[in-house]
């Protein structure tokens, strides 16, 4: 009884090991970390904006046209939080979207999660963490991209072009959404409106890849359009100008 009942645990663990195997060997179009800005510059009408807007466009149907366009006609998603140094977590863990009611599911879930933090801001530690989610990711992809959006420099962790070329000899490519603050934060002018202005920050610092852009909101209220037309650029690989700005 004892010898069947091994190899009964045997099998189940043999079957289990075989699905597992199965599940990572699934192939996407697009390997696609969502990486959001939440420091504390992000008041909270900013910050329900943009969760707004990256809901919104889980279930666009622009979105889900370009996703359905790739040779699967699905891509993975995975959506995290960023903030100061060591201040990272996963808001919704790797997902399939391949229709506009999955895309409702993930896009609820994102809505209805508590907010992460509201630090300072380590973009060099938002994509370090992104890069490990790619690693992890259970899914495959030829292509594998973060998409960073902030409303300010780094000002906390390591040099962001650090963590970006250590992201780019991964053949990751980095896109970036910056969003343009009317004001000033009173405790650091130079945060969200550095020398140059933001979009060339985010042009020397985060920005990376064959293909990569970044894209400009003009203030939050604008962030919903932007995101969508991001997407829609990374997910078709359309021909995107490196500079990009939406009102």
């Amino acid at each position: 009884m004892m010898r069947i009942i091994r190899c009964a645990l045997a099998l189940i663990a043999l079957l289990a090991c075989q699905t597992s195997l199965a599940r990572a060997a699934e192939e996407v179009d697009l390997l696609l970390v969502l990486a959001s800005d939440v420091s504390r510059s992000v008041d909270h009408p900013k910050f329900l904006l943009q969760r707004d807007g990256y809901a919104a466009a889980m279930s666009s149907p622009q979105v889900i046209d370009a996703i359905k366009s790739g040779p699967t006609g699905k891509i993975a998603v995975n959506f995290l939080e960023w903030s100061g140094y060591g201040a990272q977590k996963i808001v919704v863990d790797w997902t399939i979207i391949d229709s506009v009611a999955s895309g409702r599911r993930m896009g609820d879930l994102i809505v209805e999660a508590p907010r992460s933090f509201a630090d300072r801001t380590s973009i060099a530690g938002g994509i370090d963490f992104a890069v490990a989610q790619l690693e992890r990711s259970p899914y495959t992809a030829v292509r594998r991209t973060i998409d960073v959006s902030g409303d300010g420099t780094n000002n906390a962790g390591r040099d962001v072009r650090l963590a970006r070329d250590e992201a780019l000899v991964k053949g990751i490519a980095i896109n970036g959404l910056v969003i343009l603050s009317d004001r000033s934060v009173p405790w650091n002018a130079e945060h969200t409106n550095p020398p140059g202005g933001l979009e060339k920050y985010y042009q020397d610092n985060v920005r990376g890849g064959p293909g990569s852009f970044v894209m400009v909101a003009e203030d939050f209220q604008s962030f919903g359009k932007a995101i969508i037309k991001k997407m829609i650029a990374e997910i078709a690989l359309l021909q995107v100008a490196p500079r990009v700005i939406l009102r």
